[in-house]
């Protein structure tokens, strides 16, 4: 015996109905690609863009110790031939750091004395200080940090602080201790963090 139908009529979409929704999906979908391909690449360019941007001023300097020392200033040296020293931003003046632009600058410094040692019953210098300060301009000179090495041979410290577009960071360490030569023990730098 033949199946009779339910007798419910089934609809039937026209051909040119699902081709226009589906063209229509496909088009959508064209669009979607490209605001995302092109979101992607605006991001790829900003970051590049920041890379390659002022806004990574920084400095790693090592001690210039050619010379005796005949005042208090510590006088630095920064670049590739240095091995691990480099200068992006900043520039050194007579030995000193200036940065080139404003902003709120990581500082960090460790100096080591020569010749020192903190065992026990070792005599040490009397109060020795390393200072570190805005020297230049003079309107706008100011103590950054004041540390003493009491019973020890090693000061170290970082600090954030704002700094304006030609300050000239000095460091002076107490006459007449020498500073270690040893770039893995004496080093200053800065790096800009934020506008």
């Amino acid at each position: 015996m033949a199946e009779e139908g339910s007798g419910c009529p089934v609809p039937r979409l026209p051909w040119a109905s699902v081709q226009r929704v589906a063209l229509q999906l496909f088009i959508l979908a064209g669009v979607a690609t490209a605001v995302i391909y092109c979101f992607l690449c605006a991001q790829r360019l900003a970051q590049q863009r920041q890379l390659e941007s002022p806004g990574w001023d920084m400095a790693e300097l090592q001690l210039n110790h050619t010379g005796p020392r005949q005042d208090c200033r510590l006088h630095w040296l920064g670049g590739p031939a240095l091995g691990r020293s480099f200068l992006h931003g900043p520039e050194l003046d007579n030995g000193q750091l200036r940065v080139q632009r404003s902003g709120i600058y990581r500082l960090h410094i460790q100096v080591t004395l020569a010749n020192c040692s903190s065992s026990l019953g070792a005599p040490t210098a009397p109060r020795a200080t390393l200072m570190v300060g805005i020297c230049s301009p003079a309107a706008h000179s100011i103590s950054l940090l004041r540390l003493n090495f009491h019973e020890g041979c090693v000061v170290t410290s970082q600090r954030l602080t704002p700094l304006a577009q030609g300050d000239t960071l000095c460091t002076n360490l107490t006459l007449p201790l020498l500073p270690s030569p040893n770039a893995d023990e004496t080093f200053f730098g800065v790096q800009w963090v934020h506008p």
